[in-house]
């Protein structure tokens, strides 16, 4: 008996992207496009009469825009959503993640369609990691994601041994990230580098909108900058963060352009290998949602070194793929869901034991 296809709905109001989208999907046998939409009204209907497995988004859409659709759908029908924009609609796709879409891809440009075959490898490797998440466990996963602590200031000036944490995180991040950021507190005695699965452009924006969000300063990392207590840099999409230990004992943020043949940009191993280097068994490794295998040997490095480390739990995570591969791996010292990780971060950088 042949395997059950993954059953795919498309929403888009372009004809020619709609087509393409199709064509595209059509490529794996394992996938079909059970219908297609060309505005949220439209998507509505096809959900209820199809009940599609996953379903492919643009967000502007005449009539029932793309974030009125996913209010609906994940009160409703919660599916696993692939949003599929254009590049000058990305501080849109931060309010589509929020609001429960699991992972975006990037338009090439948007004028010309012609191109959008060209993201075909990117759109089918998501659709089947992405289709892997239980549908009844899609709620409580966002619910998680979405809890958020008061900011709080930490007037002590304790200090426990963990001078940074490394955190790396992929599909189901910038909502993760978001959440445990927002429970660290101003005077965290610890500096923070993140390397977060994201497109050239993205990453700014995602600094800019943590900064505006959380109790301590985000931003995106530049060549030099000093790793500072109650600071977060994250990498820049396209570019892997490197840590290096300068003359007087400062640490820089040192910036690699991603090789054309680099499978993740920017890489969570390159980080935490240079991490673990510097800093060796005063810092914390984190492994956050994520497909593929990325973060493994960095992991393994900070262990090594004899720093600590913690991935996510399945519990919470929405693809569990990076912390499964990391924990396989013998890499991880605790396993947490979301919820519990920053206060662990907390509780370590101030000398505790959590």
């Amino acid at each position: 008996m042949s395997a059950k296809k993954i059953r795919v709905l498309v929403v888009d109001d372009s004809a020619y992207h709609r087509r393409t989208l199709v064509k595209i999907i059509g490529l794996d046998p394992r996938m079909e496009v059970v219908g297609t939409a060309g505005d949220g009204e439209e998507a509505i209907k096809r959900v209820v009469n199809l009940k599609p497995d996953l379903i492919t988004l643009d967000l502007e859409m005449p009539r029932m825009d793309g974030f009125t659709f996913l209010r609906w759908l994940m009160r409703n029908f919660p599916r696993p959503v692939l949003v599929v924009t254009s590049r000058d609609s990305n501080k849109s796709v931060f309010k589509a993640l929020d609001l429960g879409a699991v992972d975006f891809v990037v338009k090439p440009v948007k004028y010309a369609s012609i191109q959008l075959g060209t993201i075909e490898g990117e759109v089918l490797e998501k659709i089947r990691e992405i289709s892997s998440l239980r549908v009844e466990d899609l709620p409580a996963k966002l619910s998680a994601m979405a809890e958020k602590a008061p900011p709080r200031v930490i007037h002590s000036a304790a200090k426990g041994k963990y001078r940074l944490v490394a955190i790396g995180a992929s599909t189901g991040g910038p909502p993760a990230l978001q959440s445990i950021l927002t429970k660290m507190p101003r005077g965290l005695p610890v500096g923070i580098v993140i390397s977060q699965h994201m497109p050239e452009g993205f990453t700014r924006l995602f600094s800019e909108r943590l900064n505006r969000l959380v109790g301590i300063r985000v931003s995106e990392a530049r060549q030099g900058d000093v790793v500072e207590d109650g600071r977060a840099f994250i990498a820049p999409g396209g570019e892997h963060l490197v840590l290096k230990r300068q003359t007087g004992g400062r640490v820089t943020v040192g910036l690699v352009k991603a090789g054309e043949k680099d499978r993740y940009a920017p890489s969570i191993d390159m980080m935490m290998h240079s991490a673990a280097e510097v800093y060796r068994d005063r810092m914390i490794g984190v492994i956050m949602t994520g497909m593929g295998d990325d973060g493994v040997q960095g992991m393994k490095s900070v262990k090594e070194a004899g720093g600590l480390t913690i991935a996510e739990s399945e519990q919470t995570c929405i693809v569990y793929g990076m912390p499964r591969e990391a924990i396989n791996s013998g890499a991880v010292d605790k396993v947490l869901p979301l919820g519990e990780i920053g206060d662990a971060i907390i509780s370590r950088c101030q000398g505790g034991s959590g």
